[in-house]
């Protein structure tokens, strides 16, 4: 019996295949009690996200029972699977566990999403009825090293792509972003994560420019935004604090006299301008007026070179924090495989001495001396309960079963009290 991680990741497998391996949410209860059923373990859990499908297990399974399932569940060749699968047991399934929970092994470094997606997969794991002790215990133990790794290291600090560099130089440079209204240039990928990343910021209010005025809106109404178009802007630019461009557009769209004039409109309250696209967006004279904040994709990729290093040697620090974590999950786990041992020794224990107490008991009711009742008790129990020990011991001792002897010494703590 022991812990087990198997499955496929943005490291090891396609786009593709990733996609026809991964599971909706509505289905997943289902599929973890079916699985446990089918594949005859004890406990199970799963993970699945755009760039991961993993499946956490207790109980005895092998590489192929696990292939064979995931092939039949999901119409997919064993072959395609072979050579992009990992399977991962105890200890290393644990440490892969934390180092999952905490975005050591993301294709961002140190993203925090996936930490909400494992929590997710231990809840739905604990609705379902799949996960109870082990993999409880190995889920708890994940959490704490995620958390620590977030808390005592700056892995998840900086910024590591464009979009999240730019609303973290705004967020800088305006102290609340909740009374700042950003003008986004452009509607695609790009402009697509800085508004979920100013939305998670809290951004007081987002307007969406495009050449196309649907595509436009159909940015604005996920991030529920208003939409213009491109020609607007010079009329609409007085009203916006944050400008982020990023189009295909082989000219500047925002030129320095569209900004100087929305500037005396605006009585000179500073601008703070991200210019993400190549070629650029915004003309370059724009960086000599006064009160304008401009930043190019130059500058941004050196802040992301920079905090893609500070995460890397953040990484090390926190493989230190798993190695504990770690160990402290193992102290955890051999502590567990003494439970049911522990619970059938207090059961014998507990048998021997009611019995006594019944015996006791009647011969007070026949009206016989209390100290000779208690004496007699305190005799049997001592008897009984030491009866099988020390023949055991003798039994040890006769063929030189040293260490059955240094285990009851420990056990007893007799090290230091022989006469």
């Amino acid at each position: 019996m022991g812990i087990l991680a198997f499955g496929i990741n943005h490291k090891s497998a396609s786009v593709d295949l990733r996609g026809r391996i991964s599971f909706a949410p509505e289905i997943v209860v289902q599929v973890l009690q079916d699985a446990r059923s089918i594949l005859h373990v004890q406990e199970v859990a799963l993970l699945s996200t755009c760039n991961r499908t993993e499946v956490y297990l207790f109980g005895e399974t092998t590489d192929v029972q696990l292939l064979t399932w995931l092939s039949m569940i999901k119409g997919v060749e064993i072959g395609q699977l072979q050579d992009c699968y990992y399977c991962h047991r105890d200890e290393q399934a644990i440490t892969h566990m934390m180092r999952v929970a905490s975005g050591l092994d993301s294709l961002i470094l140190g993203e925090p999403q996936i930490f909400g997606q494992i929590k997710s997969a231990y809840s739905v794991g604990r609705e379902a009825g799949t996960v109870s002790t082990f993999l409880n215990q190995a889920f708890q133990q994940a959490f704490s090293a995620a958390k620590r790794v977030r808390s005592e290291t700056a892995i998840g600090k900086n910024p590591v792509s464009v979009a999240y560099a730019s609303v973290n130089l705004a967020a800088q440079i305006f102290t609340n972003l909740k009374d700042a209204h950003a003008l986004l240039i452009g509607a695609g990928e790009t402009i697509d994560l800085v508004a979920k990343h100013l939305c998670d910021q809290q951004i007081g209010k987002i307007t969406v420019a495009n050449r196309t005025l649907s595509r436009a809106q159909e940015l604005a109404e996920v991030y529920s935004a208003d939409a213009i178009l491109l020609a607007d802007i010079p009329d609409f630019l007085p009203h916006a604090d944050i400008i982020i461009s990023s189009t295909a557009s082989q000219l500047p769209i925002l030129g320095k006299g569209a900004v100087e004039s929305a500037l005396k409109k605006r009585k000179f309250k500073p601008f703070f301008m991200v210019d993400i696209a190549v070629p650029r967006d915004i003309e370059a004279e724009v960086e000599e007026l006064p009160d304008v904040y401009l930043y190019t994709v130059d500058d941004l990729e050196e802040v992301v070179q920079d905090n893609m290093r500070a995460r890397s040697s953040a990484a090390d620090l926190a493989l230190e924090i798993i190695n504990q974590e770690v160990e402290s999950w193992v102290k955890q786990h051999r502590a567990l495989a003494a439970v049911d041992t522990i619970r059938a020794f207090r059961n014998s224990v507990e048998l021997i001495r009611d019995a006594e107490i019944d015996k006791a008991m009647a011969s007070l009711q026949q009206g016989k001396d209390s100290a000779e009742v208690i004496t007699t008790l305190a005799r049997n129990l001592t008897n009984k309960l030491l009866h099988k020990p020390t023949t055991q011991l003798k039994k040890a001792g006769e063929e030189g079963r040293d260490d059955a002897i240094n285990v009851a010494n420990e056990l007893f703590d007799l090290t230091n009290k022989k006469h």
